[in-house]
C-alpha cells in the first residue's frame, strides 16, 4: 500500500517556495479560503500566487492521504488494474495526480483540468520538479466546458471538487466524467453528511448508466445506512513544520475524514465485507460494523474462536475483510 504522507519531492517542490514568503500572512489567506470553502464557496477565492501556496500548503497533505487511501482500497480489490492515463477532473494543485501516480507505476499519461490560473500555475511549477509529472497537460477551463475536449482515459479522479458545482451541475458533471472513463472513476470528497449525500446521489446515477462499484461498497444497491450514520473513512497523516505554521495547529499529524466510491465499466469478482468504523475490542470479543454484500452486519467475534477473534483485532476502520473473514 502507498503511504499516505507527500512524495519527497513536493515536499522539496513546496519548500523551495517558502522562500521569502510571510507565513503569518499565508495563514491568514488560508483561514479565509477555508472559510469560503465552509460557506459554499467555490475556488474562485483563490486569485493570487500567495493564495494558491497558502492553499497547498492547507489542504494538500489531507487531500492527498485521502486520495491515496481511495486508491489503496481499490487497488486492493483490483490487484490488476494497471492504468496508462489519468484524466484529473478539477484538479487545482495537481494532488490527485501526485496520489495517482505515486499509487499507479503503469500511468504514463497525466491530463489535468481546472479553471483557476493561480493553481493551474501552482501545479505546473510543482510538476515540474517531478519525473513523472513534468509532462502533463494541464487545461483551463469550466469542468464541463474543459471534459468535452479532453481525452477519455483508463483512470478518471475527481477530488474534493463536486461540491463546487450546484446539484443539476453535479448531474451533468457526472455522466461527462463517466463517458471519458474507459475503466475507473474514482471520486473523492469530504467526510461529511453533505460529502456523503453527494456521493451517494452520483453512485445511484452511474450505476443506472452501468457503471459497477468497486469501492468502498461490496453490493451495488441501496446504502444500508440510515441517518444520522453516514459512510465515510479517516485517514491519519504526518504534518509538515510550515503545514502545522499555516493552519496554526500543534500536533504532528492529522486525521483527514473522507466519502468516497470507485465504479468500473465491468463487474469485480471479488466483493470484500468493508468495515465501517473503528472496531472495538475487549478481552472477551471483537466487535465491528461491516458493510457486506448482505446490508450491514454487526459482527461479534468472540475470544473463544481464537483465530477469528485475533484475525479482527486487525481489522481497522475501512478495511476490507474477506469472505473467509467476516
Amino acid at each position: 500500500m502507498t503511504r499516505p504522507d507527500l512524495p519527497a519531492e513536493l515536499k522539496a517542490a513546496l519548500d523551495a517556495r517558502l522562500h521569502g514568503l510571510s507565513r503569518n500572512a499565508a495563514a491568514e489567506r488560508a483561514r479565509l479560503i477555508s472559510q469560503t470553502y465552509r460557506d459554499g464557496g467555490d475556488s474562485s477565492a483563490i486569485s493570487s500566487e500567495t493564495d494558491a501556496l497558502a492553499y497547498a500548503l492547507a489542504r494538500m497533505p489531507a487531500t492527498y492521504a485521502a486520495v491515496i487511501a481511495s486508491l489503496n482500497a481499490l487497488r486492493e480489490v483490483r490487484p490488476d488494474f494497471a492504468p496508462q492515463n489519468l484524466l484529473d477532473v478539477g484538479a487545482g494543485p495537481g494532488t490527485a495526480s501526485w496520489a495517482a501516480a505515486a499509487a499507479f507505476a503503469s500511468l504514463q499519461d497525466f491530463a489535468l483540468l481546472d479553471a483557476n490560473p493561480a493553481l493551474r500555475a501552482l501545479a505546473l511549477e510543482l510538476a515540474g520538479g517531478s519525473e513523472r509529472l513534468r509532462d502533463i497537460a494541464y487545461q483551463r477551463g469550466e469542468a464541463r466546458v474543459a471534459l468535452a475536449d479532453a481525452s477519455a482515459a483508463d483512470l478518471v479522479v475527481a477530488s474534493y471538487m463536486i461540491g463546487e458545482a450546484s446539484e443539476t451541475e453535479r448531474s451533468a458533471l457526472a455522466g461527462l466524467m463517466w463517458a471519458k472513463t474507459r475503466d475507473t472513476l474514482l471520486i473523492v470528497e469530504p467526510g461529511t453528511t453533505a460529502g456523503y449525500a453527494r456521493i451517494i446521489a452520483l453512485r445511484q446515477q452511474l450505476i443506472a448508466l452501468g457503471a459497477h462499484v468497486a469501492a468502498p461498497c461490496p453490493h451495488g444497491g441501496k446504502c444500508p445506512l440510515a441517518a444520522p450514520d453516514w459512510c465515510h473513512f479517516t485517514q491519519r497523516l504526518p504534518r509538515l513544520r510550515a503545514h502545522k505554521q499555516i493552519k496554526g495547529a500543534e500536533l504532528a499529524f492529522e486525521d483527514e475524514k473522507f466519502s468516497y466510491v470507485a465504479l468500473t465499466r465491468a463487474p469485480l469478482a471479488l466483493r470484500p465485507a468493508r468495515v465501517l468504523a473503528q472496531p472495538v475490542a475487549t478481552k472477551a470479543e471483537v466487535t465491528a460494523k461491516l458493510c457486506t454484500a448482505g446490508g450491514l452486519l454487526i459482527a461479534k467475534l468472540s475470544r473463544r474462536t481464537k483465530a477469528d477473534y485475533a484475525r479482527a483485532k486487525r481489522w481497522r476502520w475501512g478495511d476490507a475483510v474477506r469472505k473467509e473473514e467476516d
